[in-house]
């Protein structure tokens, strides 16, 4: 192997000249500009590789010491890297909340990529800012729909954030409720404020023991770590049981009133619209009642559901979504947009101020400076891939997505139902479902009588994991799995099959395959010979 010069000379090729349009690395480039999926299904690999053989490759622990070449690094890339990623594109991958992507992106991340813009402060993103101030300002015109004097005001204020961008749903829900916590132990004259006095301090200056965040137990996990990060303490995160996978408006006031008696303080109730697990919509509406008759902050966690704004026809899922103060959206999601474009959005411009910094080499006062309101400093333009998708599908391109999306989740739903060995588990609101392998035999068996329901329920989650576990590994197809509680079995916990529909690529034929495989699965097990077994129980 040919070893790299290591000379200024060289290094700056590396900054300057690309090699031969022969090289390695420019083959990939034209492949994945000539056909993505094409380029994917050759070289990512469909077959079992442990993590730990893979492991083997990244062992090397000393920084090389020699240059290399740019297309030898590329071929060990493919090698190494690509053939054991995940293929998210394809259309039997549907799995997780990752899906395709349109084709414009990959030139786009090019464009972004060599600008390398840093969206903290004006001297080093310019035209980034304020495209960035528009993106937030059309999402936050989507869900709190303010009128045109409203957003002349504050689109561009220095002065104000109609929100902020940053990496994920979770940077997004911290920012909420960091913003949450500064305004409820906020200075007044006497005490300084959360911000300067610390959480210790302004919870003794305003008199109360202790200050939770409440959601139901399909609330994201990134809640358990804001009440972390914010000081609050991880007991804090109060889950409220939710059997219909809904948030129980009666429960959250009920218990409200409960911690403040005493001496405690809800800072804010967390609605979510669309829940990772299930793809359920809490009633937003009662639960924005709730946070009033509380006076807490009353926050909704949209990063998957979020888009679903963009449907005339389904957006009155998210009912209430408008009352609340505060709303995260992922465009990484149901946007269609690369890893790392989350945002939060205030309804109230001001909102933003609660956790305003300032520095003398940067995010001067006065200043447009988006890291002046930001929890991340120094970022990506990645609102540029927002921009750029909101206006080549429009709403009416996101609404047609949006819609044979939830079509699709609905279809899978009627075909579970309809096969005798199959049990749905949970009914589409979006487009997330769960189900399971459940052989007719066991299903008559325990509607016949049910107390056999929990050691059935323990088998077939055996099942479950088997079939799970040997689909993931045959590498045809993808679909993950959970555990959850429903209506129907009371507080069993059952492992379930997890399927997000949201690939506009796959087909009912894509779907129906994945039943075909599961069930051939399925019926080749232990498992499957001792459940339909007349003598099991």
């Amino acid at each position: 192997m040919a070893v790299a010069e290591v000379s200024l000379e060289h290094l700056f090729r590396v900054f300057t000249m690309p090699e031969g349009k022969d090289s390695k690395l420019a083959q990939i480039e034209q492949h994945l500009s000539d056909n993505l999926a094409d380029f994917l299904s050759q070289h990512v690999v469909t077959k079992v590789t442990s993590l730990e053989q893979i492991e083997q490759s990244f062992a090397e622990f000393n920084v090389p010491e020699h240059p290399e070449f740019v297309s030898e690094h590329a071929a060990n890339l493919l090698e190494k890297l690509v053939a054991n990623s995940v293929n998210t594109y394809s259309p039997t991958f549907i799995g997780h909340m990752t899906s395709a992507l349109p084709y414009f992106h990959l030139s786009l991340a090019k464009l972004l990529v060599g600008l390398n813009q840093n969206l903290v402060k004006i001297e080093t993103s310019k035209a980034f800012t304020p495209l960035e101030r528009q993106v937030l300002g059309m999402m936050h015109e989507l869900v709190y729909a303010q009128d045109s004097e409203f957003y002349n005001t504050y689109l561009h204020s220095a002065n104000h954030a109609l929100g902020a961008f940053c990496s994920g749903g979770t940077i997004a829900n911290v920012t909420a409720l960091w913003v949450a916590r500064n305004k409820a132990l906020a200075a007044d004259g006497v005490f300084k404020g959360v911000a300067r006095e610390g959480l210790a301090a302004g919870l003794a200056y305003y008199g109360y023991k202790k200050m939770a965040i409440l959601s139901s137990r399909r609330g994201h996990y990134s809640l358990s770590k804001s009440v972390d990060l914010l000081g609050l303490g991880r007991e804090q995160l109060i889950t409220l049981d939710c059997p219909t996978q809904r948030l129980s408006p009666e429960k959250a006031l009920a218990f409200g009133k409960q911690y403040a008696e005493q001496g405690n303080k809800i800072l804010s109730i967390v609605g979510v619209a669309g829940t990772t697990e299930t793809g359920h919509v809490d009633p937003l509406d009662e639960l924005a009642d709730v946070a009033a008759e509380l006076d807490c902050h009353f926050h909704v966690d949209a990063a998957w559901g979020g888009a679903t704004l963009f449907s005339s026809t389904h957006r009155n899922i998210l009912k209430g979504i408008q009352r609340a103060d505060s709303v995260t959206i992922d465009a990484h999601k149901q946007m269609y947009v690369p890893m790392g474009a989350g945002m939060v959005l205030f309804k109230d411009p001001n909102d933003s101020n609660a956790v305003r910094h300032h520095a003398n080499y940067i995010l001067r006062a006065g200043s447009k400076d988006l890291g002046a309101t930001t929890l991340e400093g120094s970022r990506n333009g990645m609102a540029m891939m927002v921009y750029a998708s909101l206006h080549i599908f429009g709403r009416l391109g996101y609404e047609l997505l949006i819609d044979q999306s939830i079509e699709k989740a609905k279809i899978f739903a009627r075909m579970i139902q309809s096969h005798p060995d199959f049990e749905l588990i949970t009914h589409p609101t979006l487009s997330l479902l769960t189900y399971r392998v459940n052989p007719q035999e066991v299903q008559l068996q325990v509607k016949a009588q049910p107390s056999l329901s929990p050691e059935f329920n323990e088998k077939l989650d055996k099942l479950t994991v088997y079939v799970q576990k040997q689909q993931r590994e045959a590498g045809k197809s993808f679909v993950s799995r959970t555990r959850l509680q429903t209506q129907t079995y009371g507080d069993q916990t059952l492992t379930v099959f997890r399927v997000v529909l949201a690939n506009p690529l796959t087909t009912e034929k894509d779907l129906q395959n994945i039943l075909d495989e599961q069930i051939a699965i399925a019926s080749k097990s232990v498992n499957w010979a001792q459940l339909t077994e007349k003598s099991t129980l």
